[in-house]
């Protein structure tokens, strides 16, 4: 019985440096039916990133526009960068009934849930606080002042999972990426996503 619906948009969160975009590669190596929205941001690219396909990389004068025009279903501003996520996109891709895997910073998580009740938040977590030291360090790409004040900032956000759908430790990336599939393939069998599609087949 194929019980039509509207793509879920997953969204994965969590502390800078706790392994999100480690996680969100692995779990595309999993499943071939997720679409990946990239966000925007006025950083500076790392080394191996791709814009367009890590980020769209745009100065601060175009994103400060966009914000003007209400073209970001969130946006945040951190260790003196913005990062957000064009609107268009999603709701083309959850509309033609995609599901779409939303990767961002813990702070724009809560404007994601206001405008989107329905996404489904994943919260990634660290096994300690020495591990995400370690993984910020690891990167090579930023100075130990930049480090502490992330993880200053992480102190402050670990306490946000609490509004969060689900709670995923990152004490390995393959163990980790499978829990998340097992959530999303559970949320697509709830029953507020597909009860009145079911009684409706019901009575053909």
């Amino acid at each position: 019985m194929n019980i039509k619906q509207k793509g879920l948009l997953i969204v994965l969160s969590g502390p800078s440096g706790v392994g999100k975009g480690t996680v969100r590669k692995e779990l595309f190596n999993l499943t071939d039916k997720l679409k990946y929205s990239i966000s925007m941001t006025t950083r500076q690219k790392r080394p191996g990133e791709e814009d367009g396909k890590d980020y769209y990389f745009v100065t601060k004068d175009e994103f400060i526009k966009r914000i003007e025009k209400n073209k970001f279903l969130e946006h945040a501003q951190f260790v003196g960068n913005y990062y957000g996520t064009p609107l268009d996109k999603i709701e083309e891709c959850i509309n033609k009934g995609d599901d779409m895997l939303l990767e961002i910073e813990v702070n724009g998580a809560t404007q994601v849930r206001h405008k989107l009740p329905e996404a489904v938040l994943i919260f990634l977590v660290p096994p300690t606080k020495a591990d995400l030291y370690e993984r910020l360090k690891s990167r090579g790409t930023e100075t130990e002042e930049v480090i502490q004040e992330r993880i200053k900032k992480a102190d402050s956000e670990f306490p946000e999972a609490r509004f969060y759908d689900y709670i995923v430790v990152n004490d390995n990336v393959a163990d980790a990426a499978k829990r998340i599939l097992e959530i999303i393939n559970a949320e697509h069998s709830k029953r507020i996503r597909v009860y009145d599609e079911y009684i409706k087949m019901l009575k053909k």
